[in-house]
């Protein structure tokens, strides 16, 4: 009999993809990560729901305390990264060093077993012309979420499956519902789960971070306000600057050195490029000559044309066709062929923004 353990959150769609395998005939075991202290769907909450649907299942449910290797490789990610004048993505860098990588591991020396599972909305097939599995993005697009996991390997892609991809949202509550899970109605979590956790990202960052009163300037240096912390604002933003002003303004840099978030007019916003680091070719190998993708800057907005052109191991740059409003530092650039994933890295800061 096949094994294979699943991640289990105590949502809907991990008890959806263990209670599929479990009918498919596969021996599954649950685990899960026990990331932070806390209210959260991840967490103290999350585990009870994880371990009654085992239960319900008859399988084997597995606790692992992650909370260190969350702390480093998130909290203290997330917090540099704040301090420093840009607005990291946590979630990509979650499903690489705090969730799939370990979890294969603790599946094969502590249980045994060579397969894991999660919840995602994703699929994966080999391509025998390149010799390397592909990420592709879930039939249902509006829940999509390639876009967070371009940061795994071949060697997690190589074991890992996602039991929903070929699945609509509305169709995993129903087959819940089927199946009899208590966690069938159970709302929608955040994307986050430290925003789940604390309330909103601003709460949980000022736990790490002294609000420190500074200058909001624009591209001149003039002072047109005031701000109670860098860290409260992201490239882009609109709201909640406190400036009267003809034009509305955004956030178009952020400068943490000086301590001072710099403002100009929407088209100040747009950027022809960006570079790119840390990346990872996902689905095929590196390539030494610019190739033309869709490129996806942020989780909610659609891919749009751009080349991306390698400049060495695992930087690019990338170059839209149409320029794009609010590319932000610490935001993942993500490209895709059609439903393939290519690869994603990290956006750098531009020279123009502090």
């Amino acid at each position: 009999m096949n094994k294979v353990v699943v991640g289990l959150s105590g949502g809907v769609d991990s008890s959806v993809a263990a209670a599929t395998l479990h009918d498919q005939g596969y021996q599954v075991e649950g685990m899960t990560l026990w990331l932070m202290k806390g209210k959260g769907q991840c967490c103290s909450e999350g585990m009870v729901d994880a371990a009654q649907l085992c239960e319900e299942l008859g399988i084997p449910h597995h606790i692992v305390d992650t909370r260190d290797v969350f702390q480093e490789n998130i909290v203290d990610y997330l917090v540099s990264g704040y301090s420093d004048g840009i607005t990291p993505l946590p979630c990509s860098q979650c499903n690489k060093a705090v969730k799939f990588s370990p979890m294969l591991k603790y599946a094969r020396e502590q249980l045994g077993i060579d397969t894991i599972a999660t919840g995602h909305y994703a699929r994966i097939r080999f391509d025998d012309a390149t010799q390397h599995y592909q990420l592709i993005r879930a039939i249902d697009r509006s829940k999509d979420q390639t876009y967070f996991l371009y940061d795994l390997s071949q060697e997690v892609l190589a074991h890992v499956m996602f039991p929903l991809g070929e699945t609509r949202k509305s169709e995993t509550r129903q087959i819940a519902e089927e199946f009899g899970l208590h966690t069938a109605e159970k709302p929608e979590s955040q994307d986050l789960c430290l925003v789940e956790a604390n309330g909103s990202m601003r709460a949980f960052l000022d736990q790490y971070i002294t609000p420190q009163r500074g200058e909001i300037v624009d591209r001149a240096g003039t002072v047109l306000g005031q701000h109670e912390g860098v860290h409260h604002y992201t490239i882009g933003q609109r709201k909640g600057l406190g400036i009267a002003h003809s034009q509305p303004l955004y956030v178009i840099g952020l400068d943490a050195m000086q301590n001072r978030v710099i403002v100009g007019e929407r088209d100040a916003a747009f950027s022809p490029e960006c570079s790119v680091q840390r990346v990872n070719w996902v689905s095929i190998a590196p390539p030494t000559a610019p190739i033309k993708a869709d490129v996806q800057i942020r989780y909610r907005s659609a891919p749009t044309a751009a080349m991306v052109i390698p400049l060495d191991s695992d930087r690019v740059r990338v170059v839209f066709d149409e320029p794009q409003f609010s590319i932000t530092p610490g935001q993942a650039a993500v490209w895709y062929d059609g439903e393939v994933l290519l690869g994603g890295g990290v956006i750098e800061r531009q020279p123009n923004e502090g």
